[in-house]
């Protein structure tokens, strides 16, 4: 186990409360609950950003989305990261000796690009149908169309619940599951490997195959209900300096705001996603055992954000209250006994830091990310979560949450208000807490937007007695490399 194989399997806007290992009554997910089996199933998992592109940029890098300048979708990575000194986890990973792959959908821009993997089998989403990945030759040579549910009625009506029109065998997360089983198969080098499994589902459209869109509407979870007063915290003060004219989510037609009914059938058939993808996950444990190699791996389990489902009358996702933003986090590790249970807080970028430290490599000082705790790594438990996202700030403790929007501040209690309907922000007698976690959020944005800018620096020293910078031509260093300015504790090789 001194340098085991990785696999990191990570569905997209998967909620942890979904999840029968996390209490859901109405679903049973065997294949995922067993990950925690042998291995620990982690009640304070949270995603730093939860929107997909800023949340996938920082699980390459390690570092917060102030950091790598991802704040939402249309945000990337600077293609000349590698001349700031920084390096992505495959690539560190790659320069430890492991073959790495990824397999489904990354949401890299350009989609193509392999950002330090190896080896890449591309299905990047269920709704870009322009994207000529593998998955979308797959369908083209059975005559079929990643986009073809768009052109079902119900698809409309129930914004983007409908049942799938593709056959089982045609459906984007079995692909995934298919073709990384396949893959374990058929890999015979002695290096050990490590895989990133994005399944493209359970996010929306919620397109189940027919056999899985078998939940009843009557068996979900109610919706948390809405606090327009909250919520309209939450929008930007001011119009988006963009002159695009915005387009419905999707494409959805409809004018008609989503209902309650609307959101239990999208509950209904996200369910059923997350079924096929439990099933998936077994087939990908199934593999490691016929070939001889689980007892060498170490799988890890967890999402990019969660998605509302019409808590708090919200679409999607893309904030700090718990349904965007509390995720699933299962490890199954071979060298460990039995199930256990933490509740120690840990992020999602914290699986960059434990794929680095599993691999035998020392965490680079960039890195926010910390290996996840009880794993044997050298790790330290988190005091709070501090998050980013372009329109909304997070911190929290292990009971206050702090969240900071552009017309307001929520601030809820979740030991006593777990459905966050109880905003404490102008309590005064939550005047003393309020003020705490605003400092240290404070000090965590600071912190951040400095060592953000650490590319243009011009200097880690005076220049009052050097000769070079004051003869004439002198040119700086840029981008200036992060080791430059904040060297590494350890050498990393």
């Amino acid at each position: 186990m001194d340098r085991p194989n990785i696999v990191f399997i990570m569905p997209d806007q998967l909620r942890h409360d979904f999840l029968s290992c996390y209490g859901a009554t109405f679903i049973d997910t065997p294949h995922i609950d067993a990950l925690s089996q042998q291995g620990i199933r982690y009640t304070n998992a949270y995603s730093e950003h939860p929107v997909c592109v800023p949340a996938r940029a920082s699980l390459l890098t390690g570092m917060n989305a102030i950091k790598t300048g991802v704040l939402d979708n249309g945000q990337y990575l600077r293609p000349d990261y590698r001349a700031c000194g920084l390096e992505t986890w495959p690539e560190l990973l790659n320069q430890q000796g492991y073959y790495t792959v990824a397999t489904g959908k990354m949401h890299f821009y350009p989609w193509e690009k392999r950002f330090g993997f190896q080896h890449r089998i591309i299905a990047e989403d269920k709704l870009w149908g322009f994207i000529e990945d593998d998955y979308y030759h797959y369908l083209q040579s059975a005559g079929y169309s990643k986009t073809s549910f768009v052109e079902l009625p119900e698809y409309h009506q129930n914004h983007m619940a409908c049942i799938s029109p593709l056959p089982w065998q045609y459906n984007c997360d079995h692909f995934v599951g298919k073709e990384t089983a396949h893959w374990i198969d058929e890999y015979e080098d002695e290096a050990p490997f490590a895989v990133m499994v994005g399944f493209p589902g359970p996010h929306s459209p919620y397109d189940p195959a027919p056999e899985y869109a078998q939940f009843n509407l009557e068996d979900m979870p109610e919706p948390v209900a809405a606090n327009p007063e909250d919520t309209k915290l939450m929008r930007a003060a001011r119009r988006s300096r963009s002159t695009s004219p915005r387009k419905s989510w999707y494409a959805v037609q409809n004018d008609e705001p989503p209902t309650r009914a609307t959101y239990l059938r999208q509950r209904a058939y996200y369910a059923g996603l997350i079924a096929q993808i439990d099933l998936e996950v077994g087939r990908i444990v199934e593999a490691l055992a016929r070939k001889g190699i689980l007892d060498n791996t170490v799988i890890i389990f967890s999402s990019d954000h969660g998605d509302y489902l019409g808590d708090h009358g919200l679409s999607g996702k893309g904030s700090y209250y718990e349904a965007s933003c509390h995720v699933p986090m299962l490890v199954r590790h071979p060298a460990l006994q039995g199930a256990a249970v933490s509740d120690d807080l840990v992020t999602l970028t914290d699986v960059t830091a434990t794929v680095v430290g599993l691999a035998g490599r020392s965490i680079p000082s960039y890195m926010d990310a910390r290996p996840l705790t009880g794993l044997g790594l050298k790790a330290e438990k988190r005091e709070y979560v501090f998050g980013a996202l372009r329109n909304g700030w997070m911190l929290y403790d292990g009971e206050w949450k702090l969240c900071k929007y552009p017309r307001g501040t929520h601030l809820f209690n979740l030991r006593t208000d777990p459905t966050e309907t109880h905003n404490r922000a102008r309590d005064p007698s939550c005047a003393e807490i309020f003020h705490r976690l605003d400092t240290q959020l404070t000090d965590q944005i600071m912190r951040s937007t400095d060592e953000a800018a650490f590319a243009g620096r011009v200097y880690t020293f005076s220049y009052s007695s050097s000769p070079e910078f004051g003869r004439p031509g002198w040119e700086r260093t840029y981008p200036m490399p992060w080791n430059e300015i904040y060297p590494d504790s350890e050498d990393p090789n």
